[in-house]
């Protein structure tokens, strides 16, 4: 062997060879924003699909107001209902007779809603739940996915994902009982989210000048998808059609299984998978036409994991170092401002005065010049800067737009979509700053750990709306307090802009070392 096939190669190195713009990477992007953006159509489809309804008592003697109440003795008692404050009165309907009077058929103001086809009337709390449950089972399934990701594959759990979302959907848009809808619900949040997956696979196949490029992409596709999902729900007001047009599309995550390739850094680290490892990258170079020498190949520097090294101990190695456990921790704090940002900020848009579909879409449309921004700004001021600006304007916004005396729609919308729009960059940004800094080996299941304990934020936003029973702005005042905080805990952290991944704990916990001007950092 001579003495340049002796000489160790880095995959970065590798990597840098390849172009985006060329067929390989082309495709590539093209099937994991397809990914991407078939989450984002279902990821909050509850807003549309469980939406609000107007309804009335049957009886005459509730005719003359529209009805809405908590569930008391068994008996729905009807109280009317105060349009200045959306919110339910205890005043007595029959005030003639000096008594409540209880109702238990009811009159739907749009046919063949959620809440008329489940007989929801008086049962607000069951509409709400289908987003809570949501949000629930995709924090425990980021607990599940996120290590099978790590021990079995990218691709595989991609491809899984993306096929039980498809069914689970479909089965929703086809079952006439509501705790069926609920169970389906769950198992979809369980494991059919394609997007952490997605997203893990993406940065891993392209160098640390690229990644920008790819988060860009994923966020503009998925802003782009946000606005096709208002127009969807308008154009298919029956919550079943939605549902059917939304999750039909799904069905083609079957066709990745020939399309798709594994993470080339995954089936590295794993160390028996080298050979399917080069096979991908020689079929890249074929697709690009670029010339990689085989000796290159075939010296990949890559420290491989000894095949029967458990995966629990690959997780003990990374939160037993210092270092990386407080990284841990202020990512968690991170992801819970962030998930909870997008999420009420998204939910509540439709609360806002105006068309609930058309608030809709301007707040997800502000996701994509929000993407255009965050490409320059992770180009020009890396990662922790955008980080903690991004976060404090997103508080400023949000805090000032909760002030805005009624009557000002567009002042109002004005401040809310400034507060989306940061509150994009932010969410966007921690999604790659957290996948750059851990190990290969546990990378998805840390991103994935940080990602479900976030989730408690998801939660909790599909409640957010009943707040405004007690202040209009109060949703917005605590997004922008959270951001606040959680802004000026990221000015400890390091910045990774000029880092390759880290393959194991020792270059993780390299980081951000050495940086002219840096201030201690976890």
């Amino acid at each position: 062997m001579t003495e340049t096939q002796n000489v160790q190669v880095n995959l970065e190195c590798i990597l840098s060879k390849f172009s985006v713009y060329r067929l390989y990477y082309l495709k590539l992007f093209a099937l994991l924003i397809f990914s991407g953006v078939t989450n984002a159509f279902y990821s909050v489809n509850y807003v549309f699909a469980a939406g609000d309804t107007v309804y009335s008592c049957k009886y005459s003697e509730c005719d003359d107001s529209f009805v809405q109440s908590n569930h008391l003795s068994n008996l729905n008692r009807c109280h009317k209902y105060d349009f200045l404050h959306n919110s339910t009165t205890c005043s007595i309907l029959n005030s003639s007779a000096n008594q409540y009077t209880y109702c238990d058929e009811w009159i739907y103001n749009e046919n063949k809603s959620f809440v008329e086809d489940f007989n929801l009337a008086c049962q607000d709390w069951k509409r709400t739940l289908v987003g809570t449950v949501h949000s629930f089972g995709y924090m425990i399934g980021l607990l599940l996915t996120g290590p099978l990701a790590d021990k079995f594959g990218r691709k595989k759990l991609l491809i899984f994902s993306g096929i039980t979302a498809a069914s689970m959907g479909l089965g929703r848009s086809i079952t006439t009982s509501y705790w069926i809808y609920i169970a389906l619900e769950l198992v979809e949040a369980l494991f059919g989210d394609t997007y952490s997956t997605t997203f893990m696979l993406g940065v891993e196949m392209v160098t640390k000048e690229d990644r920008v490029a790819f988060v860009t992409a994923m966020t503009a596709g998925t802003s782009i998808a946000g606005v096709v999902t208002a127009v969807t729900a308008w154009s298919l007001p029956y919550w079943r059609h939605f549902l059917r047009a939304i999750y039909g599309p799904a069905l083609l995550f079957i066709c990745y299984i020939f399309l798709l390739d594994e993470s080339v850094r995954w089936l590295l680290i794993k160390g028996n998978l080298i050979g399917e490892a080069l096979s991908v990258l020689k079929k890249a170079a074929k697709m690009s036409q670029i010339t990689i020498d085989d000796s290159d190949l075939k010296n990949i520097d890559c420290e491989k994991l000894p095949s029967n090294t458990k995966f629990v101990s690959l997780i003990a190695m990374t939160i037993t170092s210092k270092t990386l456990l407080m990284r841990f921790l202020a990512c968690v704090l991170m992801w819970i401002t962030g998930i909870f940002n997008k999420y009420a900020l998204l939910i509540n848009s439709v609360e806002l005065e105006g068309d609930k579909y058309l608030n809709f879409g301007l707040a997800t449309l502000s996701e994509l010049p929000a993407s255009l921004v965050l490409a320059y700004l992770l180009k020009r001021f890396k990662r922790r800067a955008p980080l903690i600006g991004s976060f404090v304007l997103t508080g400023l916004f949000c805090v000032g737009q909760a002030f805005v005396p009624r009557g000002n729609p567009w002042l109002s919308i004005s401040l809310y979509l400034a507060g989306k729009f940061m509150a994009t960059i932010s969410y966007a940004t921690v999604y790659l700053y957290t996948s750059e800094l851990f190990p290969t080996y546990t990378r998805n299941t840390m991103h994935a750990l940080c990602s479900s304990l976030g989730r408690v934020a998801s939660i909790l936003a599909p409640q957010t709306p009943l707040l405004t029973v007690y202040w209009s702005g109060l949703p917005s005042v605590i997004v922008g307090g959270l951001s606040l905080l959680t802004g000026m805990v990221i000015i400890l952290m390091p910045d990774t802009a000029e880092d390759a991944l880290p393959d194991t704990v020792i270059e993780a916990e390299a980081i951000g070392k050495g940086q002219a001007g840096d201030v201690t950092k976890l």
